[in-house]
């Protein structure tokens, strides 16, 4: 029953099954790991998880230069000494969930992401399409048309939030109202006992 709830032939993740994940993540995550999780993030290939860590003793008058160095080796210091907890918390969830676990952290207002899924999405692209991808390669934007495909996600990410969360509500109201329908497996109905 868990397993299929998860199953990829699902395209929207629900607002209840993102609580789910979180909350599975935040018993199963040992509680020295992170000073608090921060976020829990999935769609169809990947969870990302990612968590607040300590940042560094520095002194006030520190150099940029210095602080940024001492946070990058605070989260490289990290990763190598969580690499196995880590590990071994990612293939349970991927056991249970069937996706990829990724990781990241946040450390004095720094966030890093570890090794993440690249996964690649099939789609057909008209020239004219094709030509705003070029421009943006052509002009140093990108490095290629999937890069230049991927910064102009992130754009209109940046730009649409509010609409892309009205739209995800929008779907999972759907989901709900498909899941009542004809097709869907009837509740134990009450026997009469008399």
């Amino acid at each position: 029953m868990f397993a299929d709830e998860w199953s990829n032939r699902y395209y929207m993740i629900t607002t209840e099954q993102r609580e789910k994940l979180r909350g599975w993540f935040a018993g199963r995550l040992p509680d020295d790991l992170f000073e608090e999780l921060v976020e829990v993030a999935v769609d169809r290939e990947e969870i990302t998880v990612i968590g607040r860590v300590p940042g560094p003793r520095l002194a006030e008058d520190v150099s940029e230069t210095e602080r940024t160095s001492a946070v990058q080796g605070r989260i490289q210091e990290f990763r190598e000494r969580t690499r196995d907890t880590r590990i071994a918390v990612a293939r349970d969830a991927e056991h249970r969930f069937g996706r990829k676990v990724s990781w990241g952290v946040e450390c004095d207002g720094e966030r890093a992401l570890f090794t993440q899924v690249a996964a690649p999405v099939m789609t057909r692209l008209r020239q004219p399409e094709r030509q705003v991808l070029d421009t943006l390669i052509a002009g140093g934007v990108a490095r290629s048309r999937s890069d230049a495909l991927a910064w102009c996600v992130r754009l209109v990410q940046r730009h649409t939030d509010d609409w892309l969360a009205e739209l995800r509500d929008s779907l999972e109201h759907v989901q709900r109202v498909r899941a009542q329908g004809p097709d869907a497996e009837p509740e134990d109905t009450p026997t009469d006992e008399t």
